[in-house]
C-alpha cells in the first residue's frame, strides 16, 4: 500500500510538472482548453491525478477551471503583469542586497559562468537556454539571500516572469537584455556595494518591463 501510495504521489507530481512547463514554454497557448479524459489517456492514469494536477495549476494561476467547460489556460493580461511586477520590483532588489554580504565565492562564480555563456547564446538557436540562464541567475541570488520566504515567493512569481519572456520572444533580439544588467549586478556583488546590487537589479526588472509594455501594446 505505501509503495501504491508512493506512486500515486510521483504521478501527481510528475503530471503538474510537465503541464506546467508546457504552460510557461507555449505549448499550451492562452485559452487552450485541457481535457482531463485526453490528459488521462497521454499519461497513462486515472482522472483524479489529471484533476489534482489542474487545481494546482489553477493555483499558480495558469489555467481557469470553468465548471462544466473545462481548464482553460490563462490569459495573457497586463493588468495582472503589472501587480506582478509591482512585487519582483521589491523582491528581487531586496533579496540582491541581501546576497551581497551573504554570497558565497562559489555562488559568485557560477553567476559569472551564467553571463559568460549566455554572451555566446543567440536569441534564435539558444532562447531557451537563455531564459533557464536567467531563471538560474535569479534562483541563485535568492539562494544566497538565505530567506527561505523570499526564495518561496520568488518561485511562485517567476513562473510568470519566465511565461511571459516566451510570449515576447519576438521582441529580444539580442542577449543584452540579459547580460547588461547582470554584468552589473554581479560587478555590485563583488564589490561589496549593497545600494547598488539592489539598484541594478531593479533596473533588470525595469528592462524587462518596457520591453513587456512593447509587446502587448
Amino acid at each position: 500500500m505505501y509503495c501504491e501510495v508512493m506512486d500515486m504521489d510521483q504521478d501527481k507530481s510528475s503530471i503538474y510538472g510537465t503541464l506546467k512547463r508546457r504552460i510557461i514554454e507555449f505549448q499550451y497557448k492562452p485559452g487552450d482548453i485541457l481535457n482531463e479524459v485526453d490528459l488521462a489517456e497521454e499519461f497513462g492514469v486515472s482522472r483524479s491525478p489529471i484533476r489534482t494536477a489542474l487545481q494546482e495549476l489553477e493555483r499558480d494561476q495558469l489555467i481557469n477551471i470553468v465548471p462544466r467547460y473545462g481548464a482553460m489556460v490563462a490569459a495573457i493580461d497586463f493588468r495582472n503583469i503589472k501587480g506582478l511586477f509591482d512585487v519582483t520590483k521589491q523582491l528581487d532588489p531586496y533579496a540582491t542586497r541581501l546576497a551581497v554580504s551573504r554570497i558565497t565565492p562559489e555562488q559568485l562564480q557560477e553567476l559569472k559562468d551564467i553571463i559568460k555563456r549566455m554572451e555566446s547564446y543567440s536569441t534564435t538557436s539558444d532562447y531557451q537556454k537563455a531564459i533557464n540562464e536567467d531563471e538560474r541567475f535569479h534562483d541563485i541570488i535568492f539562494e544566497a539571500a538565505s530567506n527561505k520566504w523570499l526564495l518561496s515567493t520568488a518561485l511562485s512569481l517567476h513562473i510568470h516572469t519566465e511565461r511571459l519572456w516566451h510570449y515576447c520572444k519576438k521582441y529580444f533580439d539580442d542577449m543584452s537584455i540579459f547580460t547588461r544588467t547582470f554584468r552589473l549586478i554581479v560587478q555590485a556583488l563583488e564589490d561589496q556595494d549593497e545600494e547598488g546590487a539592489e539598484a541594478y537589479a531593479r533596473e533588470h526588472i525595469e528592462d524587462f518591463l518596457s520591453r513587456i509594455k512593447e509587446a502587448l501594446f
